[in-house]
């Protein structure tokens, strides 16, 4: 494709034909300020400013960059008087309807629209707006405050064009207009999987977790409570940034550190509890295998079900295909089940004294931990769940200098861990894992892939799949002899549609399935810190983080974790009964509507 030339404040410029204004001119270094443009994600023109002056040939009203294909020849100016005048007017004007209590917002100082508004030099609105005055929705993970929302369209964009869900939309027109679930119904009661993607990508406050900061702190004042903490794999790769710190930085030891100081009485690591996942995950899909090398009845293909977002998704979207999803809780909540019960037995705890915190950088794990599948004996796995965010904060708050602590160990025994455990916040890590252990077990030997790493799976594409020949099997596995598993990848719910829409026609090749609900995986989850940079390249730099740390491990497969090989000497066989009673799960047919009351459908005014 040729390039065109044109002139960008008196500078001669090239850009790719095809390329917006505002895409030409970052391309030639410079930049034009923007609100609600993302790339790749959402390119509407609401904001209005991203707006240049087009001199030549002329054009008598200003244009938004964002949307008007630069020409050869043109000529244009981003910083003339006129469009400096209109900036600031159309902000002002933004900010005459937007609630302006910016101390008590939880995105202060980290707020795009306040950040514009120092850029552009407003330091006062001239306008003072009808304002209409929005309920505040919170839902268990998200929480919805239209009264801030600047009505830019990234959450219906994201929410639409990436996880193909379409659950926010624009409700009534003109000064009336409004972001919502359909009929106004609270996020809660809609068709959201609280994947948090559309928290990701609001610029201000309208969309945010719902915190469980709170709950934290009561628990760590209360002296009846023995608080454990528990950081899922991703948070390593992301809460350097919540310091300033590069994408792709990896913190585990700063991490631990950073955890003991804030007063837990154990610092564990989800990791361990992801191995263990793949002792009991593997021994389930083990188990359908060979129901299935016997010609008789099962379900296939078996799904991974890791991810609460995509729990959701299936529950709501195609909730007749349960069958097909693995019954092991998530690692998180295993591990909670476990602390409650054999690890509360060991240091004279009653569950209920236990207090479990997760560290996620995922929004939907908090609906997730409230569900009553999730409990035993009638304790909660789980009881409360803080996003890497949302730690980032309570270091500070805490007075905490991150940037200055040693590299500590998480504690013994349940913070030992293997590099399979690592690569679960990265799509096709979940599944490499499992491989490299149900391979080992069928055939004795090693994964045949360079460095234990399965190349097909490995990458950001929408789904990517794989085919594993079993050659020279063990004998108790000779029925599998020359058997060829068909495994895909996908992470987003877009990639997951289309791989759900086989099985419901009974169409899928496939026998394993790993499903994320975030694009990338949990490393670019919904409670991840906010990317400085374009988030393609935070994502690959924080993918390129977790393999790293993975091949550092000198314990690289989860059935050689001895810490969890000693778990299973007291605790019994992965898949036991008792392993049914507290690692495994059921799941609820929700379907689009199925928690609606009559008072859902009243349009909030």
């Amino acid at each position: 494709m040729a390039d065109i030339r044109l002139t960008i404040n008196g500078i001669e410029c090239t850009a790719p034909e095809g390329s917006t204004i505002l895409q030409a001119a970052e391309k030639n270094g410079i930049h034009i300020p923007r609100l609600c443009y993302l790339e790749g994600i959402n390119q509407y023109g609401a904001c209005r400013i991203c707006l240049v002056e087009q001199v030549k040939p002329p054009a008598r009203n200003l244009q938004a960059s964002c949307m008007v294909q630069a020409q050869d020849g043109m000529v244009i100016e981003t910083n003339s008087a006129r469009v400096r005048k209109a900036r600031k007017t159309m902000y002002e004007l933004l900010l005459s309807n937007h609630a302006q209590d910016c101390l008590a917002c939880p995105r202060n100082l980290d707020c795009e629209f306040q950040a514009l508004g120092r850029e552009l030099g407003v330091v006062k609105c001239s306008y003072e707006g009808e304002r209409i005055d929005y309920p505040i929705d919170v839902s268990e993970s998200i929480t919805r405050n239209p009264n801030k929302c600047i009505l830019c369209r990234r959450c219906i964009s994201v929410c639409k064009n990436i996880q193909t869900t379409s659950v926010l939309g624009a409700e009534d027109r003109g000064f009336k207009t409004h972001i919502s679930p359909a009929f106004g119904l609270p996020i809660g009661s809609s068709a959201c999987a609280f994947c948090g993607q559309c928290v990701e990508v609001c610029p201000v406050g309208a969309l945010t977790e719902t915190s469980h900061k709170d709950r934290v702190y009561n628990a760590l004042a209360d002296p009846d409570k023995y608080v454990i903490v528990q950081p899922a794999p991703a948070v390593r790769v992301g809460i350097g940034e919540c310091f300033g710190l590069d994408a792709g930085s990896c913190e585990t030891g700063r991490l631990a550190a950073a955890l003991r100081r804030m007063g837990f009485d154990n610092v564990f690591d989800t990791d361990w509890s992801a191995d263990l996942t793949i002792l009991e995950e593997g021994t389930e899909f083990l188990e359908r295998f060979k129901t299935a090398l016997q010609r008789r009845d099962t379900v296939l293909p078996m799904m991974t079900s890791c991810s609460p977002g995509w729990i959701q998704f299936i529950e709501k979207h195609y909730p007749d295909e349960l069958g097909h999803l693995s019954t092991c809780k998530s690692p998180h909540e295993m591990f909670g089940a476990v602390l409650k019960s054999y690890y509360a037995e060991k240091i004279g705890k009653k569950p209920e004294e236990i207090y479990v915190v997760s560290v996620m950088p995922c929004t939907a794990k908090k609906t997730e931990c409230a569900r009553p599948e999730l409990s035993n004996d009638g304790v909660p796995n789980v009881d409360a769940v803080l996003t890497t965010r949302e730690l980032g904060d309570m270091i500070k708050e805490m007075g905490i200098d991150f940037l200055r602590l040693p590299e500590e160990e998480f504690d013994a025994p349940l913070g030992l861990s293997t590099g399979a455990a690592d690569i679960f916040g990265v799509t096709g890590g979940v599944m490499e894992a499992a491989l490299r252990t149900v391979y080992e077990i069928v055939t004795g030997r090693e994964l045949p892939f360079p460095d234990l790493h399965v190349s097909p799976i490995v990458g950001l594409e929408q789904i990517k799949e794989a085919t594993i020949k079993l050659e020279n099997v063990k004998p108790e596995w000779a029925a599998a002899e020359g058997f060829e598993v068909k495994i895909a990848v996908t992470s987003g719910f877009a990639g997951a549609d289309k791989l759900m829409k086989q099985i419901a026609k009974g169409e899928s090749p496939y026998h394993f399935i790993e499903v994320m609900g975030c694009p990338g995986g949990c490393i670019t989850g919904g409670g991840q810190p906010r990317p400085k940079e374009d988030i393609r390249i935070a994502r690959q730099k924080r993918l390129e983080a977790i393999y790293a740390e993975d091949e550092r491990k000198p314990i690289r497969k989860s059935h050689e974790n001895p810490a969890i090989t000693a778990f299973y000497e007291e605790w019994g066989s992965p898949g036991c009964h008792k392993s049914h009673e507290y690692l495994h799960t059921t799941y609820v047919k929700r379907g689009l509507y199925n928690q609606l009351t009559d008072e859902d459908f009243i349009v909030k005014s």
